[in-house]
């Protein structure tokens, strides 16, 4: 298995190196981002440890453009920022997990390896059903090129629906998935929503993509109505 480490902290990177490479890995080391992006784009990766202030390019701006390139190579970002802030970015920006230094080897090599044994499998970053698309990371819905707004939770179920597009959905399991487990309200909530939504993403655009299967629940046509 062949590792990519992207480090600027050159005595960091050496004893990441050392340590992976005595664990049985083959290591890579780019010491800034223009760097690292360029040995991704060369060479398949079993994991990418990518560092956050890297200079040239930024870890943020290297995760993202590999995955708008359709390269899903697991990334574990590393960084010396703690904030919540942060690690929301790094992972909306396609990485698959985040360590914050100082941390353990231990640590580190258990998440490489949780990672490789995850692999590779495609996770778009824009989640798409014909015409109809939805970024998690800008929270931006479109249809046929032209922009929808929707409340947060009108998002939500919007999101719900469209990882599991062509799937039927049962009420509980919307509700489950984008209410609270002790929600105790009214659980035709879920029409409600479902509602709004075919008047903003379905009905403008003379589509029917959102789909009522009685006694089973909702589906989301595949290829957007």
């Amino acid at each position: 298995m062949r590792l990519l480490v992207v480090e600027d902290g050159a005595r960091l990177a050496e004893g990441l190196k050392r340590g992976l490479e005595a664990e049985g890995f083959a290591v890579d080391v780019a010491l800034n981002g223009t760097d690292g992006l360029w040995l991704a784009r060369e060479n398949h990766y079993a994991v990418v440890l990518l560092d956050i202030m890297l200079p040239g390019l930024n870890g943020y701006l290297v995760c993202r453009t590999l995955r708008e390139e359709g390269d899903w190579t697991p990334v574990l970002m590393l960084t010396a920022k703690n904030g919540e802030w942060d690690q929301v970015e790094a992972l909306d920006t396609g990485a698959d997990d985040y360590l914050t230094k100082p941390f353990s080897f231990a640590v580190l090599l258990a998440r490489v390896r949780a990672l490789i044994r995850r692999g590779a499998a495609p996770r778009p970053a824009v989640l798409e059903a014909g015409d109809l698309s939805l970024d998690p990371a800008t929270r931006e819905v479109r249809r046929a090129d032209a922009a929808i707004e929707l409340t947060t939770r009108e998002f939500a179920v919007l999101e719900f629906l469209m990882r599991r597009a062509g799937e039927v959905v049962a009420k509980a399991e919307i509700l489950d998935g984008v209410w609270d487990f002790d929600f105790d309200g009214d659980p035709n909530i879920v029409e409600v929503y479902i509602g709004h939504l075919r008047n903003k993403v379905d009905r403008p655009f003379g589509r029917e993509s959102i789909q009522t299967l009685r006694g089973a629940g909702y589906r989301l046509a595949a290829d957007g109505g």
